[in-house]
């Protein structure tokens, strides 16, 4: 899923150019190269599907030129992740009836890989079995602090290990402070992490019970996907669809809904303060990239792009990023409102 457009990264995450075609990281990568590099060993590329918005086609193919135009499914417009889930699957179903499939978003950060491999090894061996077929998958992380910018997943007690396969209890939307903290004490309860695995036939049967109406569109382009005439059919179909989540939309009215704790060293690096914390600092706990001075400041992040000098002095707990002709200083624990802002903008 690459269709977002990040605007809680902005001035670096544009309409544009959005934060999947960055290299935020500092690692000489984009995000979504990064992420086909980490599924490749799994998937060959060949069997890799990208759905975004139909003006980032051209990105995509620049930064993953292993693929074919035509693995690059394009939305005429955002629908959220239902809508996109969906689609990806009636195109899957056009090639492979019996498909096992992992869902991510374009922008994770994940740094021990063979942990994530063998948890996805392990999810997609168990929606493949015969007595699971109707499985839904979410892939669970282990909080390692009170996090409010994550939804959360309820497992039935504390106890559960990492790479064991359970039952889920239920989805918390984003917690205040208070209520991540309880959740991080109590022990039983992960991080939605948004990486889905299932059987094609497990979340066909998931669609048609939960969203009919939705199933009811893309069942009018049957015979036409994975043909030229896919993309016309989508193009006047598509905005037809419920503007909805699969969480919201399938995930949390499902009843077989399991997830995997793991602990691969993930994130969604979907804030700035998510970057900050996965980020070198210096020693006053400052992370600043770009041609920056920084002096009598302290757990500050400094982003400035290349070409332009900036000089930082007596901030304390600050976001300060630069990005063609854009600026934004704002406190780090006010980030959360970035993207009310920018609609503002």
């Amino acid at each position: 899923m690459a269709g977002g457009i990040g605007s809680r990264f902005w001035p670096l995450s544009k309409n544009n150019y959005p934060k999947q075609f960055l290299d935020i990281l500092g690692t000489g990568k984009s995000f979504i190269r990064s992420t086909f590099e980490r599924f490749n060993p799994i998937v060959p590329a060949e069997n890799f599907l990208v759905v975004t918005n139909a003006a980032y086609k051209d990105a995509v193919l620049q930064h993953l030129p292993e693929l074919k135009p035509e693995q690059v499914l394009c939305e005429p417009m955002r629908r959220n992740t239902a809508p996109c889930i969906a689609y990806a699957c009636y195109r899957i179903a056009s090639q492979c009836s019996d498909a096992a499939i992992a869902v991510t978003p374009a922008d994770h950060l994940v740094l021990n890989e063979t942990k994530f491999h063998s948890v996805i090894h392990t999810a997609l061996d168990f929606v493949s079995s015969p007595n699971h077929r109707d499985a839904l998958m979410t892939i669970g992380i282990k909080p390692t602090r009170p996090e409010t910018g994550y939804g959360y997943i309820e497992l039935p007690h504390a106890n559960c290990t990492e790479r064991e396969v359970v039952a889920l209890k239920g989805f918390k939307e984003k917690p205040n402070l208070e209520k991540a903290k309880e959740f991080l004490q109590a022990g039983n309860y992960l991080w939605n992490s948004g990486i889905f695995v299932w059987s094609l036939e497990g979340v066909m049967n998931a669609f048609r019970t939960f969203l009919p109406d939705m199933v009811a569109i893309f069942d009018k382009g049957k015979g036409l996907y994975n043909t030229d005439k896919e993309q016309e059919f989508i193009n006047a179909n598509f905005g037809d669809c419920q503007n909805i989540s699969i969480d919201y939309g399938v995930m949390e009215r499902a009843e077989e809904r399991y997830t995997i704790p793991a602990d691969f060293g993930w994130s969604d690096i979907g804030t700035w303060g998510s970057l900050f914390t996965h980020a070198g600092k210096d020693a006053n706990n400052n992370a600043c990239r770009g041609k920056v001075y920084v002096t009598e400041t302290n757990n500050t992040i400094v982003n400035i792009e290349d070409g332009v000098e900036a000089i930082v002095q007596g901030m304390e707990g600050c976001l300060i990023a630069y990005r063609d002709n854009s600026l934004l200083v704002c406190r780090l624990s006010e980030e959360q409102r970035i993207k009310e802002w920018v609609e503002h903008l």
